[in-house]
């Protein structure tokens, strides 16, 4: 019989937020090269959504979450990095959405004792993206001019805190007074509507053109993107949250100034456990000394995961929702 102690919140077919349901669950027990998490708090991110209604293809029944953040409570044969009673994060791991889980040991990363649980869960995901972009894609110096979209999105107000550590200028959008204010305390130094980019990026730069973009919208803003850069600039288009974009004839980036263009995922910024530690320390170290504010719009219990999935594609809510065994 299942243990009473634990459980998952999955999917057992395809559909909207109301599918989402709890099922006990047997305590994990790990195996060579493996952690068991005792799970505290779990990040919400909107990809789940389209894996819980089948619009991306996944496994049914289906327990949703990559992030988490707990204690660890059994180690498996051959794990020396981690130990009982160690606390962990992970934007890598399997089905998250319960309150215990069992995890590659490579895949976790150690969380300070200055950094709340909470935080660690908020910051893993995005703050990692945000970190391989402005170090990895396009690496960020001072003094540049750098065009990003949704400033007020977990992703983008970390990206623009980072892009302001580095020295830069950075142009964002916002679709309502509330969010721009929010992109505004991030650091942006200028947030416009969608159809005043082109306009600002010209009066910024004088003409010259941004630097590098930041675009995780995909088909609707990838025409603007590339129109807003500087000669030999970077976009770097990491989502696609309108859409993919179609495929484009490489006779435009030699059209648009001889530009650049790539489209990473954070997959493959995490190749090994060194480089994992690298952007971990960094995030959590910027948490810890103040200077990298981490936004938690809400949180829910576990239980309730299908509430916070019907506010999050509703668009209810701003900054990190956290799901609470």
């Amino acid at each position: 019989m299942p243990s009473t102690a634990h459980y998952a919140v999955h999917a057992p077919t395809p559909g909207g937020p109301e599918v989402l349901t709890r099922t006990e669950i047997q305590a994990p027990t790990p195996g060579p090269g493996e952690i068991a998490l005792a799970v505290a708090a779990v990040g919400v991110n909107f990809i789940e959504t389209y894996q819980r209604s089948g619009v991306y293809p996944v496994d049914f029944p289906f327990t949703p979450g990559t992030e988490a953040a707990g204690t660890v409570s059994a180690v498996g044969e051959g794990v020396t990095r981690f130990a009982v009673g160690d606390r962990v994060a992970t934007a890598e791991g399997i089905g998250t959405y319960a309150t215990a889980v069992v995890l590659d040991a490579e895949r976790a990363v150690p969380v300070p004792d200055s950094v709340p649980d909470d935080v660690a869960a908020a910051v893993a995901l995005q703050g990692f993206t945000a970190h391989y972009l402005v170090n990895s894609s396009y690496r960020v110096h001072e003094g540049d001019i750098i065009l990003t979209y949704a400033g007020a999105g977990g992703v983008g107000g970390l990206l623009t805190q980072l892009l302001k550590l580095r020295g830069a200028t950075v142009i964002t959008t916002a679709s309502t007074e509330a969010k721009a204010e929010l992109a505004r305390e991030a650091g942006a130094d200028y947030v416009v509507g969608y159809d005043d980019v082109a306009a600002t990026v010209a009066s910024v730069t004088g003409g010259r053109g941004v630097d590098a973009v930041y675009d995780g919208i995909g088909q609707d803003t990838f025409d603007g993107s590339l129109a807003a850069l500087r000669t030999r600039g970077t976009l770097v288009l990491f989502g696609g949250a309108s859409g993919q974009v179609p495929p484009v004839d490489l006779q435009r980036l030699n059209a648009a100034g001889s530009v650049f263009v790539t489209r990473p995922k954070l997959a493959d910024h995490l190749l090994d456990a060194e480089e994992r530690a690298w952007r971990a320390r960094e995030i959590f170290g910027l948490v810890a000394s103040g200077d990298l504010t981490v936004r938690i719009g809400a949180t829910f219990p576990l239980a309730e995961a299908g509430r916070a999935h019907a506010d999050l594609e509703a668009r209810r809510t701003t900054g990190k929702l956290l799901l609470l065994p």
